[in-house]
């Protein structure tokens, strides 16, 4: 099962889209492809060249909130995220959220998950694909200081968002994003002003860190603690899948890791290059000018292929090995430049949580050595596990 020859968006969910990355790399590294009207950037070098332009924004400047978000609570978060910003505001805040992920310790994200992953799996009915995308949710929502009894709820409404800003065009999916938004400002409000909040808790350390930078405004705060979650939930449910799947198809591997438990954290690393969950990014000039080596012109898009940077042999020798104790490795799965992921080391601790439940509990992955199929998507790839 090899499926239709893919294309740079469809190439997100093809079985195997990485020969086809492989032919980019090598004879296409960047080029404008007209049927979709942007340019494409797949190799290492014109990855980093993109996402490090300083000409490059990570939304169009005429829209910076989707217009089928627009007069919702949707908008109102998405206007706010430090991620989907540029200027002045960006790094001064940027720092915040970084500085507030570091302060989550990884035994604190490891431990958080450790707690859940059992307990969603051992919810009845629950299934895998459950697991992987609940996970993530549940993790940051309780290190962000949400309530337990407030964690289901925050799940749903999150699951709703995340998808209704990742895919706005669908009606349906915009209006329940524009519900689960309201939700989730209300109640993210509602934590940042108790003082039942832990002051240890990360919206908290993030409330004190966006008051050091000059950005107390609560809006702010609020959106970007909702952003912390809606940023992991589908990245890490695709890397909890994706190492699933990777570690289904090497037996030898699973036994070596079933035997040295350790060993998997260096495996969901080599996941992140060899089948990461993030496949593409997108950016989009402010002005005309040269990226890359290629003039280009002021609102030109660029699809950005992580996905296939990761398996450039340049910046990876021997790239189709999938090799846990790589040395050296590169990865782009969560961005290089002003806009990096400042998450990447959260996320691959509750992937490595999550699996290692997984593993522990003796579960059947044989389904998942198979040829897979995969949630719909024009970024994400993430497995459907249970079918």
């Amino acid at each position: 099962m090899t499926g239709p020859s893919p294309d740079p968006v469809t190439a997100v969910t093809h079985p195997d889209p990485y020969p086809y990355y492989a032919g980019l790399v090598s004879e296409r590294p960047l080029y404008r492809d007209d049927a979709l009207g942007v340019w494409v950037a797949s190799s290492a070098d014109a990855v980093s060249a993109v996402l490090t332009s300083d000409i490059a924004r990570v939304r169009p400047p005429a829209e910076p909130v989707p217009a089928a978000l627009l007069g919702s609570p949707a908008a109102e978060i998405f206007r706010h995220l430090v991620r989907m910003n540029d200027g002045a505001g960006h790094c001064p805040f940027n720092r915040a959220v970084a500085a507030t992920l570091e302060s989550i310790a990884a035994g604190h994200a490891r431990e958080a998950g450790r707690v859940w992953a059992p307990t969603l799996l051992g919810r009845p009915g629950s299934t895998l694909s459950g697991l992987v995308f609940d996970l993530p949710v549940y993790v940051v929502a309780s290190l962000l200081g949400v309530p337990e009894a407030r964690l289901a709820p925050t799940a749903l409404w999150l699951g709703d968002f995340a998808r209704g800003i990742a895919r706005p065009g669908s009606p349906d999916q915009a209006e329940r994003a524009r519900s689960a938004a309201g939700h989730l400002l209300e109640e993210f409000r509602s934590l940042l002003g108790s003082e039942a909040l832990p002051p240890g808790a990360a919206l908290a350390v993030l409330a004190r860190e966006a008051r050091r930078v000059g950005r107390a405004d609560t809006d702010v705060i609020v959106a970007n603690g909702i952003g912390f979650m809606s940023q992991a939930y589908e990245a890490t449910a695709g890397l909890i899948g994706n190492t699933l799947v990777a570690l289904a198809r090497r037996p030898s591997l699973r036994e070596e890791v079933m035997a040295e438990l350790p060993l998997l954290a260096a495996i969901v690393q080599e996941v992140l290059r060899f089948d990461p969950p993030v496949q593409n990014t997108r950016r989009f000039l402010a002005r005309a000018g040269t990226v890359g080596g290629q003039a280009m012109n002021e609102g030109d898009a660029v699809l950005v292929l992580l996905a296939a940077a990761n398996r450039d042999p340049r910046a990876n020798p021997d790239p189709t090995r999938f090799d846990p104790l790589r040395a050296e490795r590169r990865i782009f799965t969560f961005g290089t430049g002003p806009h990096a992921c400042p998450g990447a080391a959260l996320a691959a601790t509750i992937a490595t949580a999550g699996v290692e439940h997984v593993l522990e509990a003796g579960l059947d992955l044989s389904r998942c050595a198979g040829p897979m199929t995969y949630h719909a998507s024009a970024n994400v790839r993430i497995p459907r596990l249970d079918g």
